[in-house]
């Protein structure tokens, strides 16, 4: 196996689009569906960024040995979450912020009643 058919893996097992897993790693989705068509090389560059955005083990990537991960991979709804605030203006960010503290107070509130 390539590093090339290695990296189609590592995004295949965070079960994301060509075109989120490229954009998580700065490439445009045409170069990156180069690479899983092995019409252009991975190097070192996009090998490192795979493994530090990813949490990807580097040593796995170029050698397909040891474990694919070097530390959990991200979570998938946290980065969700984030990239949809990031589109939000600064007033609605805010207002967002609000609503998620009176909801954990919401909730907290719900188990300290169950636990007493």
């Amino acid at each position: 196996m390539t590093i090339n058919q290695r990296i189609k893996q590592v995004r295949n097992t965070l079960n994301l689009s060509q075109i989120r897993f490229a954009k998580g790693i700065y490439l445009s989705n045409g170069y990156y569906a180069g690479i899983e068509l092995d019409n252009y090389k991975a190097n070192n560059r996009i090998v490192e960024l795979v493994a530090s955005k990813y949490g990807v083990s580097r040593h796995w990537l170029e050698t397909g040995e040891g474990k694919m991960f070097d530390r959990e991979p991200p979570d998938r709804k946290l980065e969700q979450m984030i990239s949809l605030f990031r589109e939000l203006n600064p007033p609605f960010q805010d207002f967002l912020f609000d609503v998620m503290g009176k909801l954990i107070k919401l909730q907290n509130a719900g188990t300290d009643k169950k636990g007493g």
